[in-house]
């Protein structure tokens, strides 16, 4: 019973020090104590609010930064897939494993310039082997047959697959008639030239307008028939 009074009177006397101490604060500055509740309520909801208001601008740099990321894939997936270019025909097959011809290499086409033929001649664009002249993968090329008979497949760097299928007066010995669509194509393209060529496969004397197409379909090499295509187009 005695420590219940002696904690009341200490409680009472606690009480009265601060009323005490609020009249005099209120004396002095001539503040009141609701005014001042008020001010110290203020100030709390003054922190509240800045705290509020960094989470806000933390949580907007955020969203700012998930739409930036976002943007980034969709330009990332929009863009066109990069993909290795493919090889060329001299750097794709090794060519050291087929037997080579030092030639000389000229150009020709199957009009007058180079045939004495005009179109309405009816063997105009016709090959001595009965094939009609072609500029593809395996193109049509003239060559003496006693050294690469006719069906002769070669590989002339910077030209292709060259296929016998022709001959020429003046195309005897190591030389090599290149056809080509125009004339402007054979100076621009090539001209005269003395190079190395590779024997792919050696002739049997005869070249059918069947087998061409086979070698020119073949689906192992369309990739490198696209490539000659596309450059012909440039």
């Amino acid at each position: 019973m005695n420590y219940i009074k002696k904690w009341s009177k200490r409680l009472v006397m606690a009480l009265l020090f601060t009323a005490a101490l609020l009249v005099t604060f209120q004396s002095i500055s001539g503040v009141k104590a609701e005014s001042f509740s008020n001010w110290l309520a203020g100030q709390a909801e003054t922190q509240e609010s800045v705290y509020i208001e960094h989470s806000y601008k933390k949580l907007s740099l955020k969203d700012k930064l998930l739409k930036r990321a976002k943007s980034l894939r969709t330009l990332i997936s929009a863009a066109e897939p990069v993909v290795a270019k493919p090889k060329s025909l001299e750097d794709a097959i090794d060519w050291s494993q087929y037997p080579k011809e030092t030639v000389t290499a000229t150009g020709y086409t199957a009009g007058i310039e180079s045939t004495g033929k005009l179109p309405d001649h009816p063997a105009y664009g016709i090959t001595y082997s009965g094939v009609k002249v072609k500029r593809d993968l395996y193109s049509t090329v003239a060559a003496d047959p006693d050294v690469f008979p006719i069906g002769t497949i070669l590989f002339i760097p910077g030209y292709g697959y060259g296929v016998v299928a022709d001959t020429g007066s003046a195309i005897k010995g190591h030389r090599l008639d290149l056809y080509y669509d125009t004339v402007d194509e054979v100076y621009e393209h090539w001209g005269k030239k003395e190079l190395e060529v590779y024997v792919v496969t050696k002739g049997t004397g005869k070249l059918t307008e069947e087998e061409l197409k086979a070698l020119n379909e073949n689906e192992s090499m369309q990739v490198f028939r696209q490539q000659y295509i596309q450059k012909k187009e440039e």
